[in-house]
């Protein structure tokens, strides 16, 4: 039988390390969802379905928790004991914040003047700064165990991710 309570990656039969096997987590989730899923209880009680239906949506939510890397390193934090704190704990080093607003006033200037090319030429170097920034936060996580140095960069890739959604809809914008 599932062990609900289970943390997401006893669920899912994973070692609790920020690199994971995606497919391994895909098969994983495809065979949890045969057994659970709220098709296979339509005949059922009440109670069943319900259940089933609870059940559906606590696998979904730790599939997409797993699934999406910042919510991962998030959720890894979470077990180590380390919450982000993120409301109450927004100290970022200078540098970096004015990083940001070089990159959020480019952003801007390139969509005012409807440079596609502008932005995505942005929107891969901040792809780049990502993958690279999760590389790093693999390595405090998996094999340093650093926390506290990882719920930095955790903080730091939420505002990258943010600054991604934000060209998306700049591009958007230059499209329509």
């Amino acid at each position: 039988m599932i062990d609900f309570n289970a943390d997401h990656f006893l669920l899912f039969k994973l070692p609790r390390l920020f690199r994971i096997d995606s497919g391994l987590l895909d098969q994983h989730y495809r065979a949890l969802q045969a057994q659970i899923h709220p098709d296979r209880f339509a005949n059922a009680c009440d109670s069943e379905r319900r259940l089933s239906l609870q059940w559906a949506t606590q696998v979904n939510e730790a599939y997409q928790s797993l699934k999406t890397p910042l919510r991962r390193a998030q959720y890894l934090l979470l077990l180590a004991g380390h919450e982000l704190d993120t409301h109450n704990n927004t100290a970022m080093p200078s540098d970096f914040l004015i990083e940001q607003m070089d990159w959020r006033e480019a952003v801007a200037e390139a969509r005012l003047a409807h440079e596609q090319n502008a932005l995505e030429k942005i929107y891969h170097q901040i792809k780049q700064q990502i993958a690279t920034r999760y590389e790093e936060l693999a390595s405090l996580l998996d094999d340093q165990h650093n926390y506290v140095l990882a719920a930095d960069r955790v903080r730091r890739l939420m505002f990258l991710e943010k600054l991604l959604f934000e060209i998306d809809d700049a591009m958007a914008a230059i499209e329509n």
